[in-house]
């Protein structure tokens, strides 16, 4: 039977020790090789925590496979923000355009409940409300309704 150890590592950034060493040490794995692979397949997402799966298996081999970070936290570094806003009704932390919001669903595209690109592109933007983030210089709901108006159309085909 395959042992499973779930972890969030900082992408591109994960280190022999603390989480992984300890964890992964009693498996009889090559520590120094997982984190080689971790690190390669979390490079896109450097500056942020990303959760990761480990499957070692019986005779010591193993896969990696990542997760992808919140959309929180994908917006955040499309922005350049270090976090939300504490009052988001009053206080913006920063404009998204529609298309960075499609470049996150892309991302995402995998954990999102939309079923296409533009219900995923809402998805994103519904997460704005409440972070305190404009999009396209506006209320995020409002440029979920002129989605749904299709005047986003051109850009959220496929």
């Amino acid at each position: 039977m395959a042992e499973k150890v779930e972890v969030l590592v900082d992408g591109g950034k994960a280190t022999p020790g603390q989480p992984l060493g300890p964890v992964l040490g009693p498996l009889g794995v090559n520590v120094i090789q997982v984190v080689a692979a971790i690190n390669e397949k979390t490079r896109a997402f450097t500056g942020m925590k990303v959760p990761v799966k480990i499957v070692v298996e019986k005779d010591r081999s193993f896969t990696v496979e990542v997760g992808t970070p919140p959309t929180s936290a994908l917006i955040l570094k499309e922005l350049g923000a270090e976090k939300g806003s504490g009052k988001p009704r009053t206080d913006k932390v920063g404009d998204l355009s529609i298309e960075q919001a499609r470049k996150i669903a892309r991302m995402k595209q995998d954990s999102l409940l939309g079923r296409n690109l533009r219900n995923a592109v809402k998805e994103v933007i519904g997460a704005c409300v409440s972070m305190g983030v404009t999009v396209e210089g506006k209320d995020p709901r409002e440029v979920q309704r002129e989605i749904d108006e299709g005047k986003h159309d051109g850009l959220l085909k496929g």
